[in-house]
């Protein structure tokens, strides 16, 4: 399992992924699930992924390398996809592509084809954007309503997401709010942890201005841990007990 998260705000986007992978309590293993494809000031891209870790590792080996467009005879990669859709569209292709190769396969050695990805990025000319693919290779667009999209064992992080984000808030404040929901993630499951690799892509920099992976015992992440707890505990300390009785 893992916690991939992407918030798309006025002013950039927000993308972070964990690294944990796990096949049984005693076999625990740190990969890298989010991998950035850049050109400095004229595209940057993201993908992360969730699911099963060699058909994702496969289809970001594919989308580095590229393939032959049959109809073209034009190598294309992630990288030179014109358009975010397009990108989106080329993610997708290569999804159902490695389960026409591998599903019966998998399947036939009782092995679920189960992944799903998060793309974001902008290409110079057009404006950020968002995407999560599914297992199928369909996918849906991030929107200026719910500004963000998570894969992976999102559930416990979903809540802080629903009431704190906002389209119009500041990328560093979403980047927050994000570091909160991995906290919130990681205290209810355990197949979730650190490192934490995270990216920040200012709108029209077609860049990343931040790229970092939090470690255990990095300073700043403990003590926001310790500082969202002590606000829990003092919110509930609070807020008045419940004047229920009982009715006879």
């Amino acid at each position: 399992m893992t916690y991939c998260c992407g918030i798309l705000v006025r002013d950039g986007l927000v993308m972070f992924a964990d690294t944990r992978t796990n096949a049984g309590v005693d076999n625990i293993a740190t990969f890298r699930k989010l991998h950035i494809f850049t050109r400095p000031g004229q595209r940057i891209m993201a993908i992360a992924s969730a699911g099963n870790l060699s058909i994702s590792q496969s289809v970001v080996s594919i989308l580095r390398e590229g393939w032959e467009n049959p109809e073209t005879g034009e190598t294309e990669t992630l990288i030179n996809a014109p358009t975010m859709f397009q990108a989106a569209q080329r993610v997708g292709h290569i999804v159902r592509q490695l389960y026409d190769i591998e599903g019966k396969a998998l399947e036939a050695s009782d092995v679920k084809f189960d992944v799903s990805f998060l793309l974001g990025g902008q290409i110079k000319g057009e404006r950020p954007r968002l995407f999560m693919l599914y297992s199928a290779g369909n996918f849906i667009e991030c929107t200026q309503d719910t500004p963000y999209l998570q894969i992976g064992e999102h559930k416990y992080g979903k809540p802080v997401l629903d009431r704190a984000i906002t389209y119009d808030i500041d990328l560093y404040d979403a980047l927050k709010v994000g570091l909160v929901s991995v906290d919130s993630t990681m205290r209810s499951n355990l197949s979730v942890g650190l490192p934490i690799d995270l990216l920040i892509a200012r709108r029209d920099v077609c860049d990343a201005e931040l790229n970092f992976r939090i470690e255990p015992g990095e300073p700043y992440f403990h003590d926001l841990r310790e500082r969202w707890s002590a606000a829990l505990r003092a919110a509930h300390a609070g807020i008045p007990r419940p004047p229920y009785k009982n009715i006879r």
